[in-house]
Formats: structure tokens, C-alpha cells, sequence
């Protein structure tokens, strides 16, 4: 047995100690979450469960720092603030009332970086550890693009990020850790269609924004099919439709919102060509002209090879089922610190996958459990970083 085998036996133990609290954590911010860019609040709680006071970061963040008890670089694990605005439909006694609702699991992310923390400092690990605590991670501009700008990471000599995000696509017990691209950028964008309006019933003197609109929608489908390699995919999903006001009233215009999705940078230029060439060419078909606004988010999450390699062992030592295979097309902010920095995202699962509720649902509440089963994995990726 190493030394770093004995120490993540003593850490996970230190942890299996945390949990009731920890547990008692989750359920308090899970009752009473804050939306992005106005996470103060749950900052504050979950600075006092640490113990330790820390720096101020994008605004509503923390950055913590805990010493190791030796030199070397500093290892960060990240957990999320912010919740969703969603309506909660779970039924607990600690659910929440409002219209935010943790449905992405940041509760448990926060309370098992807490039990991660507060269990290192007790046994004591050889690389300074820094809690990072970020906001906005669901929203744009990115509360992670923040504190990479901010200069933190540096300051505090970080070498590694760390990250472990509960996942329903994947069966408890198993933990995802995946070299290279494991989430994929995305770009979200707005589209006005402007024709000419008027009445139902005289179709040919009108031109029509509205089925332009539609036509668009149903166009865009093919740049995933038939503009990008289908060996790395691309998602393009429309998530706002807006128009008109009555049944028998053809509007002057129509809109709508929605993303782009891709696993490769390079296909990036490409998509986007083909997105502005369906929206404007379509539009234009129909006798209608046509707006198009794109605000890039996330770039594509690269997982260090490395780091991934270590973490497997570490994994499996704690008991994991390691996954060789899971990718999302999700997103995740994360990617920013891989693009400075040596990243690791993990994916933790969460149960029977048939027919649970995915991330961003009403109905979606990991058990309890999931808080030690997440601090495993973030310790697993500490004790890679450090091997490494």
C-alpha cells in the first residue's frame, strides 16, 4: 500500500464522518436556492460550513484555500452556486417553494465539496486544496470565464481543476472519467423573421413570416445530419417560438431562440455558416428577410488524459464502476478552466436510468447518497492531480 493509497483511505473515512452534516447542508440550499448571479446567500452558508473564510471571485463567488502539508501545486475542486428557474414538483419535505429549484444538482456538488473540504483538513493532504465556488454556471456570461480572467487560478498556483457532476444517464455506482471532449460547446442564437402581415384569409397577398419561421426550424436539423461528421455529432435544439396574437391575423414577424451544440472546435465555423445560410436563404425563399444574432457560451470540455488516467485507479480503489464511454452534449462551464489549466470532469451516476428524470426537470432529485458518492470522486481526482 502507498502513502497515497493509506491517505485516501483515512479521507474517505473523514468523509463518511461529514455526511450528516453535509447531507443537512444540501437539504438548506436545496430549500432555499438563488439564482445565477444572485448566489451572496448560498456563498455565505456554504462559507460557514467550511469553517474558513475565502476570496471574493466573479462577483458572488468563493475561492478557499486550504494548506497543504506539503509544497507543490495547488489542486482546485470546483463546485456550482446557482439554481434554475424551475418549478419544483419532487414532493420532500425540504423542497423548494419558489420558482428556482437546484434541478442540476449543484446541492449536492456544494455539500460534497464541503465533506471533501472539511475531511482534508482533518487528515491533511500534500498539495494546498482550493474551493472553488463559483456562480452562474447555468447562465452566460460564464462565472467560470470569470475567475480564469480574474487571475485566481495563478495566484494561488493552481496546477488542476476537479470537477464531479451527478449524472441520471448513468447507473449508481458507476463514475464517468473520459479523456478528451466529454461536453460540448455551445452557441446559443435568436432569429427574427420580419414579412408582411394581415388577414388569414388573403394568404397570397401577405408574405407570411410565419411559415418562413417554420421552415427554418425544421431546416436546422440538418446542419446536425448533414454539415458535421456524424462520427462527432452536433445537436441543434429550438427552445422559443414566438408570434403572433389570434388565430386569423398573420403577423409581420416571428421569433425564435435556440442552441448549437458541437464536440469539435473545428466544426464550429462550418455549423455556423450553414446556420446563417438556412435562416437568410429560407427566409428569403418565402419573401421574408430575416435577423440573426449568435452569442457564444461554452467552448468544448476537454478532459486532461492524464488526470484520467490516475483518476481510474483512484476510482475503482473507492469502490467505482468506472465508465470508459459516457459523453454529454451538455455543456458546462468547466471547459474554461481546462483551457488554462489541467481539467478533469467526472460524471457520477445516479440509479436505474429507464425512464428517470433528467437534469433540468421538476421531478429531478438525486438521493442523498449521492453526496458521498460525489466526494469520493473528488478525491479521486485530488490524489490523481497529485500522482500526476
Amino acid at each position: 500500500m502507498t502513502e497515497l493509497d493509506e491517505l485516501q483511505d483515512r479521507w474517505e473515512a473523514a468523509v463518511e464522518a461529514e455526511l450528516p452534516s453535509a447531507i443537512e447542508l444540501r437539504h438548506r440550499v436545496h430549500a432555499d436556492p438563488r439564482a445565477s448571479g444572485n448566489e451572496e446567500d448560498t456563498a455565505r452558508v456554504v462559507i460557514e460550513a467550511l469553517g474558513i473564510d475565502g476570496v471574493r471571485v466573479a462577483k458572488t463567488g468563493r475561492a478557499v484555500l486550504f494548506p497543504g502539508t506539503g509544497p507543490g501545486p495547488a489542486v482546485a475542486l470546483r463546485t456550482e452556486l446557482d439554481a434554475l428557474p424551475v418549478t419544483e414538483r419532487t414532493g420532500v419535505p425540504w423542497a423548494s417553494e419558489t420558482s428556482l429549484m437546484h434541478a442540476c444538482g449543484h446541492d449536492v456538488h456544494m455539500a460534497a465539496l464541503v465533506a471533501t473540504c472539511r475531511a482534508a483538513a482533518v487528515v491533511g493532504v500534500p498539495r494546498p486544496l482550493l474551493a472553488l465556488l463559483q456562480p452562474r454556471e447555468e447562465t452566460s456570461p460564464s462565472g467560470a470565464l470569470d475567475i480564469v480572467e480574474s487571475g485566481v487560478l495563478a495566484e494561488y498556483g493552481v496546477e488542476s481543476v476537479i470537477g464531479a457532476h451527478v449524472q441520471p444517464r448513468l447507473a449508481a455506482g458507476v463514475v464517468s472519467a473520459v479523456p478528451g471532449p466529454v461536453n460540448a460547446s455551445t452557441e446559443e442564437f435568436d432569429v427574427v423573421v420580419r414579412g408582411r402581415g394581415g388577414h388569414a384569409g388573403y394568404p397570397h397577398l401577405l408574405r407570411d413570416p410565419i411559415l418562413a419561421l417554420s421552415q427554418i426550424v425544421v431546416s436546422l436539423q440538418q446542419l446536425a445530419s448533414r454539415r458535421v461528421d456524424p462520427v462527432f455529432g452536433a445537436v441543434c435544439s429550438i427552445g422559443r417560438i414566438e408570434a403572433g396574437t389570434t388565430a386569423n391575423v398573420v403577423p409581420n414577424e416571428a421569433r425564435l431562440s435556440g442552441s448549437l451544440r458541437l464536440m469539435r472546435a473545428e466544426d464550429r465555423d462550418l455549423a455556423l455558416e450553414g446556420l446563417a445560410e438556412v435562416v437568410h436563404g429560407t427566409a428569403k425563399a418565402h419573401g421574408c428577410r430575416a435577423e440573426l444574432e449568435i452569442r457564444p457560451c461554452e467552448p468544448v470540455l476537454h478532459n486532461d488524459a492524464g488526470l484520467t488516467q490516475h483518476a481510474h485507479r483512484r476510482l475503482v480503489r473507492a469502490g467505482a464502476n468506472v465508465d470508459l464511454d459516457f459523453r454529454s452534449f451538455g455543456a458546462d462551464d468547466f471547459a474554461h478552466y481546462c483551457g488554462v489549466t489541467r481539467g478533469l470532469m467526472m460524471f457520477v451516476g445516479l440509479g436505474d436510468t429507464a425512464g428517470a428524470p433528467s437534469l433540468h426537470d421538476e421531478l429531478f432529485l438525486p438521493p442523498d447518497a449521492a453526496v458521498g458518492q460525489v466526494a469520493s470522486a473528488l478525491i479521486a481526482g485530488f490524489l490523481a492531480a497529485v500522482e500526476g
